[in-house]
């Protein structure tokens, strides 16, 4: 069972936001490029980097959307009390 993710994220305020990202992504755009443009959370000035973290430190629905995921997947949007987040799986242990 894994038990460390390492994720980057985006953090949009709708859904719409966060459905237009997947499409820029699907189409080719940088992960990394779009969370620097796009991103609210302050992790966006790195790509969107969070580097790696551990089951029990996010919130439960982002923790659940980066668990059920697998290393280099996107998964989202993903619905938290911050927004809405599409999630790239780096790696995991």
């Amino acid at each position: 069972m894994t038990s460390k993710i390492n994720a980057s994220h985006i953090l949009v305020k709708t859904e719409t936001e966060a459905l237009a990202l997947l499409t820029y992504l699907k189409n080719g755009k940088s992960f990394e490029e779009l969370a620097r443009e796009r991103s609210l959370c302050p992790s966006g000035k790195k790509g969107g980097c969070l580097g790696w973290f551990g089951r029990g430190q996010m919130v439960k629905e982002f923790e659940n959307a980066s668990f059920s995921g697998k290393k280099g997947e996107i998964v989202g949007p993903i619905k938290t009390q911050f927004g809405w987040h599409i999630i790239k799986i780096v790696d995991s242990q």
